[in-house]
C-alpha cells in the first residue's frame, strides 16, 4: 500500500498509509495530515489515489506545493518523490519499496516488515513515574511519539544503527538525563532517562 512519510529536519515524524481515495494535507485539525505551520494553508494539498496511481494536487494554497523542487498544481507521484509543504518535507513511497530506498538516511525502517531482520535490536520505553508507572511501551514502529499533545511531545525514531529522540511540539522541552532535548535528534543509549510533561521514562534496549 502506498504511503507518505512526513519529515521535519530530515527526521521522520509521521507515516500515513494512503488507504483513502483522497488524503488531505493542511494546517486545520480535520486534515488527514496536519502540519501546524503558518506557511501552510488550512486546506493546502491532497494526495488522490485512483486505480493504483497517486496524484499530488495543490488546493489553491497561499504558498504553493513543490514536488521535487518544482511548483506544481497537479502531478502524478512516483516512488521516492519528495514534496514540500511549509517547513515539512513529505516523501511518497509506492506499493513496493526497495531495500536501498528504505535504508537511506532518516527513512531507515520505513518498510518495517521487509527489513525487520536487519534493523536494530528490540527496545521499549518504560514509564518510571505517574499513574502508569511500570508500564512498558514496545518501540515496534519506525516513529513512536510520547508526551501530551499541545503540552509537550517528543518522537523516538528507529534508525539503522539505533534510536534517536527529538522534540516535536509544545512549550515544555523534554529532558534527556537532565539535558534539554531540542529539534535535533539525539542518539539514545540503554538506560537513558527521558523527562516529558512531568513524567519520567526510561529507554530500554535489549
Amino acid at each position: 500500500m502506498p504511503k507518505v512519510i512526513v519529515l521535519l529536519d530530515d527526521v521522520v515524524v509521521k507515516e500515513v498509509q494512503l488507504i483513502k481515495e483522497k488524503t488531505t494535507i493542511g494546517r486545520r485539525p480535520y486534515n488527514d495530515i496536519v502540519i501546524d505551520n503558518l506557511a501552510v494553508s488550512g486546506e493546502h494539498a491532497m494526495v488522490q489515489t485512483v486505480a493504483g496511481n497517486s496524484f499530488l494536487e495543490d488546493l489553491n494554497s497561499t504558498n504553493g506545493t513543490y514536488l521535487n523542487g518544482t511548483l506544481v498544481k497537479k502531478q502524478r507521484l512516483q516512488n521516492g518523490d519528495t514534496f514540500e509543504i511549509g517547513k515539512c518535507k513529505l516523501k511518497f513511497l509506492g506499493d513496493f519499496v526497495t531495500r536501498s530506498a528504505a535504508g537511506s538516511g532518516a527513512l531507515t525502517g520505513a518498510t518495517e516488515s521487509s527489513d525487520a531482520g536487519s534493523g536494530p535490536v528490540q527496545a521499549a520505553i518504560k514509564v518510571l513515574s505517574g499513574s502508569a508507572s511500570g508500564r512498558e511501551v514496545p518501540l515496534t514502529k519506525v516513529v513512536t511519539t510520547i508526551g501530551k499533545p499541545g503540552i509537550a511531545v517528543a518522537a523516538v525514531t528507529r534508525r539503522q544503527h539505533g534510536y534517536v529522540v527529538h522534540h516535536v511540539e509544545g512549550a515544555g522541552n523534554p529532558m534527556l538525563n537532565g539535558e534539554t532535548i531540542g529539534a535535533d535528534p539525539i542518539p539514545l543509549k540503554n538506560g537513558d532517562v527521558i523527562e516529558l510533561a512531568g513524567t519520567r521514562m526510561q529507554f530500554i534496549q535489549v
